[in-house]
């Protein structure tokens, strides 16, 4: 699998708990923060969930 890095741009503040949880999970601890995480489909289908919070950086 190739590694993706993964940037969270927008707050989880009033987001339902799921989003919160996955945001969570995925390992974010601070807005702005770039995380990179092998592509697996687990993984993806956790970014696709919260597409509109983060963004792929290339």
């Amino acid at each position: 699998m190739s590694i993706i890095k993964i940037k969270q741009v927008k707050s989880a503040i009033k987001r339902p708990a799921d989003q919160k949880a996955t945001i969570k999970a995925l390992g974010f601890r601070k807005l702005n923060q770039t995380l990179e995480k092998e592509g697996t489909p687990q993984i993806l289908g956790m970014i696709n969930k919260v597409k509109h919070l983060v963004v792929v950086v290339e």
